[in-house]
């Protein structure tokens, strides 16, 4: 399988990118600063370029069988909240994953798995308090540009996954983690290689089409 993963110097992405390869898939990494990648292999491109440039997506995401999106601004939330990101658009979860829909459907390619957040569409009941309070007051523009990514992705027309983890750690745990469609968490924390994953089971498998599935520690 030939799968596009955007957003590939972040955690998540590494790591989904690492299990690919690990299975023998052929993995495109897309991401503005690929030198940060830290992965090579003779079944690994790495395209250089920027999720917000539609010809840079478009260009991309041709000849795939399956995109993986893990983007996010990996700027300290804090700062972000202050004074905004000084690398990032803020915006960049639902306009790249907008530019991604966009190409897969001229390119027809279906499979379509992005990362989002838990605690947004259907998990958003499910915070406790202190998320809550930590969404609304931190993580208010992002978790914002995250629902409108949600949305698109609903309504994408293409075979898609959207999974949710609860706080990533850089834990050395790479076991798959506790998948919930329900939107059930056992915690609020789970590995980013766990993640990971689950990013590629749900590229490769039909079981979570059109779901939205909560990720915690197994």
């Amino acid at each position: 399988m030939k799968v596009l993963v955007v957003g590939a110097t972040g955690g998540s992405g590494r790591a989904a990118i690492e299990v690919l390869l690990s299975e023998g898939h052929d993995v495109t990494a897309f991401a503005r600063r690929p030198e940060a990648l830290g992965v090579s292999s003779p079944r690994l491109a790495v395209v250089t370029g920027d999720a917000t440039s539609p010809a840079d997506v478009e260009r991309a995401v041709q000849g795939q069988d399956a995109v993986i999106v893990t983007l996010g601004i990996r700027e300290n939330p804090l700062t972000v909240r202050m004074r905004g990101s000084a690398r990032t658009p803020m915006d960049v979860r639902s306009v790249g994953t907008r530019n991604v829909i966009s190409a897969m459907r001229n390119h027809g390619v279906r499979k379509l798995v992005v990362q989002t957040t838990y605690g947004v569409g259907e998990t958003r009941g499910r915070l406790s308090l202190k998320w809550k309070l930590l969404f609304s007051l931190l993580l208010k523009p992002q978790i914002a540009d995250t629902e409108l990514q949600e949305r698109e992705v609903r309504e994408s027309g293409l075979d898609w996954v959207l999974a949710q983890p609860v706080g990533l750690t850089d834990g050395a745990e790479a076991a798959a983690p506790f998948a919930s469609p329900a939107g059930e968490a056992r915690g609020m924390s789970v590995s980013r290689r766990s993640v990971g994953r689950f990013l590629v089971e749900a590229a490769q498998s039909a079981k979570y089409i059109g779901r939205s599935v909560a990720l915690s520690a197994a």
